[in-house]
């Protein structure tokens, strides 16, 4: 699986390019900006700062973009990942990051279909389980950009 990760038409592309990779990076970049950017926004507001900005205006906008964010760097990720799988594979820092993107994206899918998110969207005061749950993610997406940028190091 790893060789045909490697060897798929993608791939040798993104290795035989001088410009298709920065391209695919950078898209990386755009989608990392484009999730981490409005979670954390978010995530603020849900701990109670911010107060004079509507959540039921500016969440599900938040929400709507880092979603979108999130299919970009997954995709672009996964792109990238298999010009090199098996070197990936060895790193303790993308296999660390991997981790924490699964922990990250079960908390955000924990969040948006949970009764407290429902419930604050309508106008109704945070629960505290939802400010335990966006501390968590503000810990983990930073996390996982922190490991992301650890990969080239390791």
């Amino acid at each position: 699986m790893i060789e045909f990760l490697a060897n798929w038409p993608g791939a040798v592309a993104l290795r035989g390019s001088l410009l298709l990779y920065p391209i695919v990076n950078a898209a990386h970049i755009l989608g990392i900006s484009l999730l981490l950017g409005p979670i954390l926004v978010l995530d603020v507001r849900l701990l109670g700062l911010a107060r004079r900005v509507e959540l039921a205006r500016v969440g599900p906008l938040l929400s709507d973009a880092a979603k979108i964010g999130a299919v970009i760097a997954i995709v672009t990720g996964f792109v990238l990942f298999t010009v090199q799988p098996g070197n990936y594979l060895k790193n303790p820092a993308f296999l660390t990051k991997m981790v924490l993107l699964a922990l990250a994206l079960l908390n955000a899918a924990w969040v948006n279909w949970g009764r407290s998110w429902r419930s604050a969207m309508a106008g109704n005061e945070i629960a505290a389980g939802l400010r335990v749950q966006a501390a968590a993610s503000m810990v983990l997406w930073i996390a996982v950009l922190l490991a992301g940028r650890w990969i080239g190091f390791v």
